[in-house]
């Protein structure tokens, strides 16, 4: 595998300029709050150390964050009389999101050392750089620019979004354009997929009741994990990669390569010479899809941004001001 990579190598130039033209920078809080990235590190390697699925959710609650209302916290904020179904009710969220506690932590530890300084938006990002560089043993490791401020308004109804576990190449390429990303961007953050775990729910019925081109060893495996019609009381999870299910790395490339993955959504980035050329490249164990990883989650992070009077920092992330 390839050696670490340092922050200031990995990114270009291009992706830090983009950055600052969303009002990011790194070293934001270097003068407000010295110690604020490595109070959030500090809380997102504890949760790791306790269970990598932790780190998994933070990946992922990024990108749940972005891709509805910007990177503006907006996934954190729980229901309250007057909005009952934030995102966080949403089906792609419901019951499947996790890691709410490690930002909660994060962020009661920089209201003690920087009052009403940092947002819940930025922890967000952070974390998720963190949990990227732990669960990879530090082959992800990259600067996070910082600045976004914290929106007020979370949504059910905007989590359609979100691309779904069965969704069709044309659909998640239209809807990472729709963020400004392109198709790389599509592959290279799906390798995310490496580690974290799934409910049955999300892939039984397209991949192991109907037809699919899944290996068969293991569509054998998951039908013995999961019911042949998972329901709200009988939804077990199996790991995303069942190779190396703790470890962020390109092993999801090469299941790809196999027919071992669990979503339609996975399946179909073979289904084009465009997206499986992509794959096949990821897979080599070169540290090209560390690198491109890295890059892919600065751009994410930057979807969307609120900054000056979009946005507050909030006191709580689960509430507004």
């Amino acid at each position: 595998m390839a050696t670490a990579f340092r922050p200031w190598f990995l990114l270009s130039c291009g992706l830090l300029l983009a950055a600052a033209c969303h009002g990011l920078q790194v070293g934001f809080y270097q003068k407000t709050c010295p110690r604020a990235e490595a109070i959030v590190r500090a809380e997102v390697q504890k949760a790791v150390r306790r269970d990598p699925g932790l780190g998994a959710g933070l990946i992922r609650m990024l990108f749940h964050d972005c891709f509805v209302e910007g990177c503006d916290g907006s996934i954190l904020l729980d229901p309250t009389p007057a909005n009952p179904r934030p995102e966080k009710k949403g089906p792609p969220n419901d019951g499947s999101q996790r890691s709410y506690e490690v930002i909660d932590a994060a962020k009661r530890a920089l209201e003690k050392a920087c009052p009403g300084t940092v947002s819940c938006a930025d922890v967000v990002a952070f974390a998720a750089r963190d949990a990227s560089d732990l669960l990879s043993g530090s082959r992800i490791s990259f600067a996070m620019p910082g600045g976004r401020l914290d929106g007020r308004r979370s949504l059910e109804s905007q989590t359609s979004v979100l691309p779904p576990p069965f969704a069709n190449l044309n659909t998640l390429a239209a809807r990472f354009a729709a963020k400004g990303m392109g198709v790389e961007d599509l592959v290279v953050l799906s390798g995310a997929h490496s580690v974290g775990r799934s409910h049955c729910s999300s892939f039984v019925a397209e991949r192991i009741a109907s037809p699919s081109d899944m290996d068969a060893t293991l569509a054998a495996q998951l039908r013995r994990q999961c019911p042949a019609s998972p329901s709200l009381g009988n939804d077990p999870v199996v790991a995303e990669d069942a190779v190396t299910p703790n470890a962020l790395d390109n092993q999801y490339y090469r299941n790809l390569l196999d027919r071992k993955v669990l979503f339609t959504s996975d399946a179909v980035l073979m289904s084009s010479a465009q997206t499986a050329g992509i794959v096949g490249d990821l897979a080599r164990p070169d540290g090209t899809w560390e690198k491109k990883f890295a890059a892919a989650m600065v751009k994410l992070a930057s979807i969307g941004v609120k900054t000056g009077s979009d946005g507050e920092i909030r006191k709580k992330c689960r509430v507004v001001n």
